[in-house]
């Protein structure tokens, strides 16, 4: 990947922006993950010796680029984690679906597991965990049928976005797992997130722009079948 791009830094935690694609935390590929590029970073940077500190509070897909938030401390990492708890971490997402969505404003509810093969599925109350997330259509490509839509997640559960939307027939473009196999990259970006310092107590609130890829281009350039 290229040199790291960091939204914001302190003693106490740092803000970065993640690469589709990258892991958020090492698995059985021993692929490059951002937990072990932040760490480097920090290592260098400072000129630690020995390990360097790092907490990880929340991931992000692997697929899925965005805004991710890291500890440096084990107090801001213990305050970060209560905060997703409490649901006092605000995410937002952007992502471009299949289909036109007749509804400007929703909100999501359902139950999910995993399957066997570590897949979302829509379950039961009894069986499952209550997943909610709120959407706004941004915009409609009615040429592609594909729409834009911002998402607030409510809660973070697993491939939750992309189970929720597929198993309404509005799958994301580009979703290998949930939606069309076509070999391209997910529409999907954590684009906002916004939380109380865990030291300070200052309410802090990161943005980036939309990714450049397929999928988004045409809503970037406000082509004129798009409304």
């Amino acid at each position: 990947m290229n040199k790291l791009e960091v939204l914001y830094e302190d003693n106490h935690i740092i803000v970065v922006k993640k690469p589709a694609n990258i892991l958020s935390q090492s698995d059985y590929t021993k692929d490059i993950d951002m937990l072990s590029i932040v760490k480097k970073y920090i290592k260098k940077k400072y000129n630690k010796p020995g390990n360097v500190y790092l907490g990880l509070v929340h991931r992000l897909d692997r697929p899925v680029s965005g805004i991710m938030v890291f500890a440096r401390t084990s107090k801001a990492a213990k305050r970060l984690s209560l905060m997703i708890k409490n649901k006092e971490m605000n995410k937002k997402y952007l992502a471009v679906v299949r289909g036109i969505i007749k509804e400007d404003e929703q909100t999501l509810k359902d139950y999910l597991e995993k399957d066997n093969n570590k897949n979302a599925i829509i379950s039961t109350e009894k069986k499952g965990k209550l997943a909610i997330l709120n959407y706004k259509v941004i915009k409609r490509n009615y040429l592609k049928k594909e729409t834009l839509v911002e998402i607030n997640l409510i809660t973070g559960r697993h491939h939750q976005i992309r189970i929720q939307f597929a198993s309404r027939n509005y799958p994301l473009c580009g979703d290998q797992r949930y939606g069309k196999k076509d070999n391209t990259q997910i529409a999907l970006c954590s684009n906002e997130l916004s939380f109380k310092h865990p030291i300070t107590k200052e309410i802090l609130t990161f943005k980036i722009d939309y990714p450049i890829g397929k999928y988004w281009d045409d809503f970037k350039k406000n082509v004129n079948n798009c409304k």
